[in-house]
């Protein structure tokens, strides 16, 4: 019989918290809304100081699984595919400031994923997905020269695009793939000359999709995205 001879590692108190109330958030013992005890009752109940506490409950922030507020106690979050990529966004970034390829190959990526998207969505769009694209395409026609509320409705595009899959992982991909890329978007004002052009690919867009017609639908999207590529950060469009 082989023994195990590692060593015995001593786990950190604040771990050993961390876990604890990690199973009473997941179990449902704590559900989406409720709070959690407050520090000195979490100190009493697993007899550890302070430190320990709080180190857990900014691991379980950082995790999405709850939400810390100043001087109001913790509170469990609805964990969902957005809040988990929402968690993600500190890390892409630091692999983008260490990796600058990795741009490139978020918006190869995103061109792979939204080639699929519109055209699925071509196939399967219901007249209710329809008039929430020409809502959101109309909300940017009325807003050409507001740059937040245009650059907004360009992100609810994409996601809707992807929403009409009924899978909301695709969805929560498109907003994040979007927002990382974004993060590169130095000057908005690059957008004051290119939005015309931006809303017109949007309504090409939206026509082949009306049509049914997913290779044209693609074919659109293939020439918005390979435009709207070069717009983020230094690298050449995808």
């Amino acid at each position: 019989m082989k023994i195990d001879v590692s060593p015995i590692v001593r786990r950190k108190l604040s771990d050993e918290v961390t876990d604890r109330l990690k199973v009473l958030i997941t179990s449902g013992q704590l559900q989406p809304g409720e709070t959690l005890p407050s520090e000195r009752e979490l100190m009493q109940r697993y007899h550890v100081g302070r430190p320990a506490v709080r180190e857990a409950l900014q691991t379980l922030n950082s995790l999405g699984l709850i939400v810390t507020m100043r001087g109001e106690r913790s509170r469990v979050c609805q964990v969902t595919a957005k809040t988990i990529f929402q968690q993600m966004d500190n890390a892409v970034h630091l692999m983008f400031a260490t990796s600058p390829a990795s741009l490139d190959h978020l918006k190869e990526a995103r061109l792979f994923f939204e080639r699929g998207m519109v055209r699925a969505a071509a196939e399967t769009a219901t007249e209710d997905h329809l008039a929430k694209l020409r809502a959101i395409v109309g909300s940017q026609r009325a807003n050409l020269g507001n740059m937040d509320v245009f650059i907004a409705a360009d992100t609810q595009f994409h996601a809707q695009i992807a929403a009409i899959s009924g899978n909301p992982i695709y969805e929560s991909v498109s907003g994040a793939m979007l927002t990382w890329l974004k993060a590169y978007h130095t000057d908005l004002l690059v957008w004051a000359s290119r939005e015309t052009r931006t809303l017109d690919e949007h309504e090409a867009i939206l026509r082949q999709i009306e049509r049914r017609d997913p290779d044209a639908a693609e074919r659109e999207m293939v020439q918005h995205l390979t435009r709207t590529a070069a717009i983020y950060g230094v690298s050449s469009p995808t």
